[in-house]
């Protein structure tokens, strides 16, 4: 064969365009297309519980951030603050705390202390992570129960903002909400690890020993 008559080997369109796809960032969540890997109307809950955090989220940055904004052309350009900037904030704080502790049980971001659990064989392991997901759903459930009774306490109580003049129990009221969100979601990592032969670190993160980490589904 002349050597103008080489060619290089055929190219495998599917290797190609798998070549050409964009790079996925483990860390670019997008709960708008979120699917719960878990049967029927525990599929609902946990789909539902994304849904929720996503709003709250989005509200809270959304707002503290144009309240943020607001304020600081108000102080320079007209020399004189928002009256309720500082005391809205606190709220957005508070909401954006408390959904955010369900947020990162979702997606496995909580800080763990896994040095005994990852040395153990898979069946321990997968067992030992069914426990702590259901001890730590408990707790959930337990600060909820504190919390209720704390707003309530609040509640009782008649106190006001002083600059917003409303119930101080409307911006703690996200604490057992979130409390409550964070226990159903361990509780759905608990069952998911129960009803599915791998271990799942949360509903949505799948333990991997490999060199990228857990992944994300």
């Amino acid at each position: 064969m002349k050597p103008d008559e080489k060619r290089a080997p055929a190219t495998d369109p599917d290797v190609l365009a798998d070549a050409q796809a964009p790079a996925v960032d483990g860390d670019d969540i997008d709960d708008s297309q979120y699917v719960s890997g878990l049967p029927g109307f525990l599929g609902v809950i946990d789909v539902a519980i994304a849904r929720i955090e996503a709003i709250l989220l989005a509200i809270g940055v959304l707002l503290m951030a144009l309240n943020t904004m607001a304020n600081v052309v108000m102080r320079y350009v007209l020399g004189q603050s928002l009256f309720f900037s500082e005391e809205l904030n606190q709220a957005l704080i508070i909401l954006i705390t408390f959904a955010g502790i369900s947020y990162a049980a979702r997606h496995g971001r909580h800080i763990r202390m896994s040095a005994i659990f990852d040395a153990l064989p898979p069946k321990p392991r997968k067992a030992l992570m069914v426990l702590i997901a259901a001890v730590t759903a408990a707790a959930m459930f337990l600060l909820t129960w504190y919390s209720v009774e704390y707003v309530m306490n609040q509640a009782s109580r008649g106190r006001l903002l002083p600059a917003l003049q409303i119930p101080v129990w409307y911006i703690i009221v996200w604490a057992p909400l979130g409390f409550f969100l964070t226990g159903l979601q361990y509780t759905l990592t608990a069952l998911k690890n129960l009803l599915q032969k791998d271990i799942w670190l949360s509903t949505s993160t799948l333990e991997g020993y490999d060199d990228t980490g857990e992944e994300e589904v």
